[in-house]
Formats: C-alpha cells, structure tokens, sequence
C-alpha cells in the first residue's frame, strides 16, 4: 500500500491540495480530505472509454489512437472555419496548444467562459479587479459575503478551507470570528449556515448594489423604504457591517452574472467593493466552476491578448463576445466542424445550437462519455490530469497549482493528444 499526500484534487475551481489517496496494485483504495464531488471524480466512479473511437455508417467503433489522431487532423486540416470549444477542465500546457492550433487552422477558440463567468471578465477589462488570493482570506477576512451562489453544492470545501471555518493566522479562532452573510434569490444549503441571509427579488442585483453604494456614500436619504424586496434598514446595517470589518471578501457566482443587467451587475459589485476599501480592506472574487477555466483565460490572455472567444479567420485573433461566443459562432451555421475538449456542450447549450451541432463533424476529447458522446464523429479518451497525468492549472484566485501523477495508465494525457494532432495537422497543411 503506497500513500501519496498533497495531491491536488481536479475537479472545481477551489483546487484543494490537502488530498491524500492511497494507491495498492495500482489501483485506489482510499481518498481523504476530498468531498463528495472531489473523491467520486479521484476515485473513478464513473464509466470510462476502452478506446478511442470513430463513427463509421452511424456506429462508433474502436481504433487506434493513431487512427483516431489522424482522422481528428484530417477533418481539421480540411475544413474553413473550425470551432476548439471547452478546456476547462484540461491542463494550460494543452490549453496552450489549443490556442496554436486554433491559430494555425484560423479557427475561433472558446471556453466555458461565455456561458458562465464571461460578464465577470468583460467587467474586470472595463474597471480593473479588487482581488486577493484565498490565503490572504483565510488569514485575514472576518467578514465572508456570498453573493449569487451556493458553494456548498457547487464548491463544497470553500467555506471549510478558505473562507468561513479555517483558523488563520489573524483568526485563529475560526468560525467565532468571522460573520457570514449570504445574499440569494433563495433560502440556499449556504443560506441557512449562514449568520445572515438577506433575501432580494430575481433581477434586483443591480438596484441593490446601487442602494448599498449610495448609502456607503452618505446618501442614504434618497433610498427608498424597500429595494429589491430588501427593507432599507437591513441595507443600512450591512453597510456599516461592511465599513467596520476588518478584512471583507465578497465572493460572487452565477446569481450576479447570470441575470438582468450581466457585466454591469459585476462592475457595480467592483465599484461597491472599491468604494468600501476608502473604509478598510475589501476584496472580490469570482467562484469559478471548472478546476482550470480560470487558467483557459490566462493563456489564452498571455497567448492572444484576449481571454476567450478569439476568432483567428482573419489571420489574426479576433475578440467581440456575442459575435466570436461558441454559441453565436454556431447559431450562424457557418462552422465545418467543432472540437471539443473536456466539456459537454450537448448538455447545456439551447436547442437550436444543438441541430447545428448534428449537421458537422464532432470531434470529442474527454476521459469519460457524456452527452456530447451521442454527436461526436471521433472520440479520442484521455487520462485524468491531477489522477493520471501532471500539469498545470489555475485556481479561482488565479494561483497556478501543479497537478501531479499518481497513477499509471494506458490513456494518453490531453497534452500528448494535442501535441500530436497539430503536429499532424501543421504536416497536412504545409503539403
């Protein structure tokens, strides 16, 4: 029995690297530290691909992995206008050679970004971002503010590890010296551990915001009795709350960037959070989901100078979101064939996204089948990074954590599949 400690666990965006597994005949037998989410993904209890596969006469059937690579390059190198969508839940080494591929094929590259934390961006190119890293929270934060999202479905280790219940070193204390509030359309997992749970109408986020703000600055004679279903006494008292903490952290998800007002719900929240740190230290952070769709957007930024949705058919990258996003690149119809790395767009984009989908070749690259499987022309498996194969990825917070091997297996790592189809790629096009 070999016990490996301080594996990095791959699956959200927390990225805990306290995980310990214990691996006999190369096989696991036990995880620890890791939550539910966490030890299923680590543990493998999900259905894998035996090999890779492609769809011949409207059956899938097993091949090489050469085969499979070749073919994927073939339907790349041939077609106008390629689709390289997902990689979020993928390592920066093969992310980066996504970008390049992109660029060689003059495809448009995109994350899950555009469906989930894309306003967050676009609001941080537009006023900057008050961030800080979870470590400094840990240690510093005695007020916690969770704004739109549950992180104890979606991130379940957050509050424990980061935020709310961990000693730091100016709280050692814990939980006795923070206060958490949580801010929601509903009475959330989250809602009813927390100290307080200000319940605002769907789509008030902006108005609310704006109330807060306008009381920070001592206009609290212009807000009206109630805003956003929230009485404007409880509005008062958060406001003071927020100037008197020491160190806050407001943490936002899907609730603020997901509903009426988008990138301007976060820029107001950025502004919010500037204006409080004329009062003491405040921070922002977004909770991303995926474990590395935060690291996408590094590389894509270090490579492109744009975060996703960069289209390359010009001869050089492109960025406007809603023209170059995967869904509207879709919805034109122009594409002639789409790649998919470590996602599952068959299971969240709308349905006239999905008939665009069924008229082009798919080409999927993923450890596990999934809805997108029933698409897909080529599927290519790979091994799990953090599990089976090393790399880099980025944490929420934007700290770049290296995922390590413990496991030997016979899947080829996305890097190694990346690495050979544009090198058979750039072969096919040069002649």
């Amino acid at each position: 029995m070999t016990l490996y400690t301080d594996l990095v666990c791959p699956f959200c965006g927390c990225l805990c690297d306290d995980i310990a597994v214990e691996v006999k005949d190369g096989e696991i037998h036990e995880v620890r530290n890791a939550c539910e989410l966490g030890y299923s993904k680590i543990a493998g209890h999900h259905t894998r691909y035996r090999a890779p596969m492609i769809r011949e006469n409207g059956k899938l059937k097993e091949v090489s992995y050469e085969e499979a690579i070749e073919k994927s390059a073939e339907i790349l190198a041939s077609s106008k206008r390629v689709l390289y969508y997902g990689w979020s839940n993928t390592t920066c080494e093969a992310q980066k050679i996504g970008v390049h591929l992109a660029e060689l094929t003059g495809g448009v590259i995109d994350n899950t970004t555009s469906v989930c934390h894309g306003p967050s961006v676009i609001a941080i190119h537009n006023v900057g971002y008050p961030g800080t890293t979870l470590g400094q929270v840990k240690n510093r934060a005695n007020l916690i503010i969770y704004w739109g999202c549950n992180p104890l479905s979606a991130h379940p280790r957050h509050l424990s590890r980061y935020t709310t219940y961990p000693r730091g070193f100016f709280r050692q204390k814990g939980y006795e010296q923070r206060y958490l509030v949580v801010v929601d359309v509903r009475e959330t997992d989250t809602a009813k551990m927390a100290n307080k749970f200000i319940k605002i109408e769907p789509n008030s986020d902006y108005s609310v915001i704006n109330a807060l703000r306008a009381i920070l600055r001592g206009h609290e004679d212009i807000i009206p009795s109630e805003v956003g279903g929230v009485p404007k006494e409880e509005l008062v008292k958060l406001v003071e709350r927020m100037k008197n903490a020491e160190f806050g952290a407001l943490f936002f998800g899907l609730g603020l960037t997901m509903t009426r007002g988008r990138y301007k719900n976060i820029e107001n929240a950025i502004k919010l959070v500037e204006d409080l740190n004329r009062y003491t230290k405040f921070t922002l952070t977004p909770m991303r989901g995926h474990y590395n769709v935060t690291g996408f957007n590094i590389v894509c930024a270090w490579e492109t100078g744009y975060p996703f949705a960069v289209d390359f058919s010009r001869g050089y990258p492109c960025y406007n979101p809603g023209e170059t996003t995967a869904v509207d690149v879709l919805l034109k119809g122009d594409l002639d064939a789409l790649f998919v790395m470590g996602s599952d767009p068959a299971a969240n984009f709308p349905k006239e996204v999905l008939k665009k989908m069924a008229e082009i070749p798919v080409i999927l690259v993923d450890p596990f089948p999934n809805a997108t499987s029933a698409f897909a022309d080529v599927i290519i498996p790979s091994a799990i990074n953090g599990v089976e194969a090393e790399g880099t990825a980025y944490r929420m917070d934007s700290v770049p954590i290296r995922l390590r091997k413990f496991l030997d297996t016979e899947f080829l790592s996305d890097e190694e599949i990346m690495r050979r189809i544009y090198e058979s790629v750039e072969r096919r096009m040069k002649g």
